[in-house]
């Protein structure tokens, strides 16, 4: 049997015993939607519960300490202020909604890399479409992950932003946010990173970072409900941000018949109607994660998705498609002879969850490197051992 795993920091029977999905199927599934603790499920239930016999605007204003503690507990977990912290649906709107509140002039320069998401990379040509900014896709080092140095190399006075994805949809990848962080920390480009899936995998921290905005969603690595998601925005950003796409009288007021301003805090992202249940169960799924400790996290992450792929690297027609000088708990894998799709649906049969990454969500990745569709493997700490064996023994049945 494969020892895997650091369990003298975390008790894992006991986190497995809180998570009642591990009952009924073994989710490699965590890049996509994780199986969420009980705290959150109960959270997101009373909450709901108490709406339905309290009223809707009711309730909402009986808890506001409640839904509150959303901020501080993505505070506490990720850095920045509460009051730079904005709630919204999810991390495409939470991407976009930073975004989209920048003012660009025709000419201007936006640097993105080869890891960057279909969404944000619909608002990137967004932008180019319609204020004229030149989009530039900085290169991969020998790693696979982005080259810092040659970021380094494409700014001038015309430059922005930069954009950086933490840990893409595929590819097992890392980015170094840090690395590229610190050559921009003294110059007055921003720098925007997408980290909906490495909170709540990874040690994600804003001030080490060095970004300008952030954001992730809730039902990934977090274990928070679908439909939430959360941004943050340093004080410099939002002094240069203006109304965001899609602003809701939640986050800006009407002072004249021809006039509208966004508030001045990040709040301004927020719509009026969003999913109340999902704030406070986010906010406990948030809260779990500082009290395991992210270290502790990371660490057996790490060690689960580093036996995961070795041991898939090991088995004769399969191929291991990941890089990056670090990796993460996204594992990609193709079987020779079996498509992606087939691969899901017969281990679904069996009570293993894992996804497809598309080639159609990796256009800056996969056609470079010849691949189509991949097997998508995603572990998180409450995954076993025992799982990963008997992942590897279907697979090798394959």
């Amino acid at each position: 049997m494969t020892q895997v795993g650091n369990t003298g920091l975390m008790d894992i029977d006991k986190i497995r015993a809180e998570t009642p999905g591990t009952e009924s199927v073994i989710h490699f599934n965590n890049a996509g939607s994780a199986l969420p603790p009980t705290v959150v499920l109960d959270t997101v239930v009373e909450y709901l519960q108490t709406e339905a016999v309290t009223g809707g605007y009711e309730i909402v204003a009986d808890r506001t300490d409640e839904l509150a503690s959303v901020y501080t507990a993505a505070s506490a977990l990720v850095g920045g202020q509460p009051e730079n912290w904005a709630f919204v649906e999810s991390a495409t709107r939470a991407w976009n909604a930073a975004f989209s509140s920048l003012r660009f002039e025709r000419g201007d320069k936006v640097i993105t890399n080869k890891a960057e998401y279909p969404s944000n990379m619909g608002g990137l040509l967004r932008a180019a479409e319609i204020q004229g900014v030149e989009v530039l896709i900085a290169p991969d080092d020998e790693h696979g992950q982005v080259d810092v140095a040659a970021v380094a190399n494409l700014l001038d006075e015309r430059t922005k932003l930069v954009s950086v994805t933490h840990v893409p949809t595929q590819g097992g990848l890392i980015n170094p946010t840090n690395a590229v962080g610190a050559i921009l920390r003294d110059t007055p480009v921003l720098y925007q990173v997408d980290a909906c899936q490495s909170v709540g995998q990874l040690n994600v921290n804003i001030e080490e970072m060095g970004c300008d905005v952030l954001s992730f969603t809730g039902r990934k690595f977090a274990r928070g409900p679908r439909g939430t998601g959360m941004v943050w925005a340093s004080d410099a950003a939002l002094d240069r941000m203006k109304l965001p796409a899609g602003v809701d009288m939640q986050g800006a007021q009407w002072i004249e018949p021809m006039e509208i301003l966004p508030l001045s805090g990040a709040k301004r992202f927020e719509p009026y109607e969003i999913f109340f249940a999902g704030k406070v169960g986010l906010a406990a799924a948030l809260r779990y994660a500082a009290e395991l400790g992210i270290e502790n996290i990371e660490a057996r992450n790490t060690e689960l998705s580093s036996s995961l792929r070795s041991q898939l690297a090991a088995i004769p027609g399969v191929g291991v498609h990941d890089k990056g000088a670090r990796k993460s708990a996204i594992v990609t894998f193709g079987v020779d002879g079996h498509a992606p799709a087939d691969i899901q649906a017969k281990l679904r049969g069996l009570g293993i969850n894992v996804s497809v990454t598309a080639e159609s969500s990796a256009r800056l990745d996969f056609p470079e490197r010849g691949l189509g569709d991949l097997v998508r493997a995603s572990v998180h700490y409450y995954n076993t051992a025992e799982e990963i064996d008997r992942f590897i023994e279907v697979i090798s049945e394959l």
